[in-house]
């Protein structure tokens, strides 16, 4: 049952637990209990909202940077990426593979400001070898969400 419930809860957070339970053929109560269970285990780590910002009119500035470090010695990539997510700016941290070995994500209300980050919070540290900042400039889809107004098509139609 954790499974179904996690499928259906991940596409959408909101969903009526009466609803989940009558598609999964399952008592509220145990739906309940299973997801306070998964709550406690740190299995859910926590809840969403998808926001188009560009809608509010409200700035925001949005960066994936990459960064290439050397793990100290008794350190590991662990406890980098741990002061890393430990700054209020960034988003998410993920260890990857490639040419880098992190990818931050973060936000800010100017490109200034996510530059400064970079520049002066990020860079300094110890273990970084070096960073590579892209800009996001639009999104289109974001958490399996689509986010992008689909575009018309304007072209005239030719009736034979």
């Amino acid at each position: 049952m954790r499974e179904k419930i996690l499928t259906f809860i991940e596409k959408n957070s909101r969903i009526d637990l009466k609803e989940l339970a009558i598609v999964l053929g399952a008592e509220v109560s145990a739906v309940m209990n299973e997801l306070e269970q998964m709550e406690d285990e740190h299995i859910i780590c926590g809840y969403h909202t998808i926001i188009d910002w560009d809608k509010v009119g409200q700035d925001k500035v949005m960066a994936m940077i990459e960064v290439r470090v050397t793990p100290q010695r008794g350190m590991g990539f662990d406890k980098v990426a741990e002061r890393i997510y430990n700054y209020p700016e960034v988003n998410a941290v993920y260890l990857i593979s490639g040419g880098f070995d992190f990818m931050v994500i973060l936000e800010g209300k100017t490109l200034r400001e996510v530059a400064q980050f970079v520049s002066d919070k990020l860079s300094p540290l110890d273990s970084v070898l070096s960073t590579k900042t892209n800009f996001i400039l639009k999104k289109y889809k974001d958490h399996g969400t689509v986010i992008a107004s689909k575009t018309k098509d304007e072209r005239i139609q030719m009736i034979p």
